[in-house]
C-alpha cells in the first residue's frame, strides 16, 4: 500500500543525507502516518483510513463528516 495521506494527501518527500565532509546522497523523509477508525453515525458504519496525525487533529477539531465531506470534494478520498 502506498505510503499516502487519505484525507490530506501528503506523501514522501526526497532530500538528501548529508555527512560531515558534505557528501550527499539521496533519501526520503516519510509522512507520519498511522491507521485509525472512524464511526459515521450518518451512514451507521465504521470506515478505517491511513491518515498522517496532521489529519489526525484536523478530525479532531472540526469533526469526522467535515472533513470526509470536504475530501470528496477535493477529490482526495474515494470510498
Amino acid at each position: 500500500m502506498a505510503r499516502v495521506c487519505q484525507i490530506t494527501g501528503k506523501r514522501p518527500q526526497i532530500g538528501n543525507n548529508v555527512s560531515h565532509a558534505n557528501n550527499k546522497t539521496k533519501r526520503r523523509f516519510l509522512p507520519n502516518l498511522q491507521k485509525k477508525r472512524f464511526y459515521i453515525p450518518e451512514e451507521d458504519k465504521w470506515i478505517t483510513l491511513k491518515l498522517s496525525t496532521k489529519a489526525i487533529k484536523t478530525i479532531n477539531k472540526n469533526g469526522i463528516t467535515a472533513v470526509l465531506k470536504e475530501a470528496r470534494a477535493n477529490g482526495n478520498l474515494v470510498l
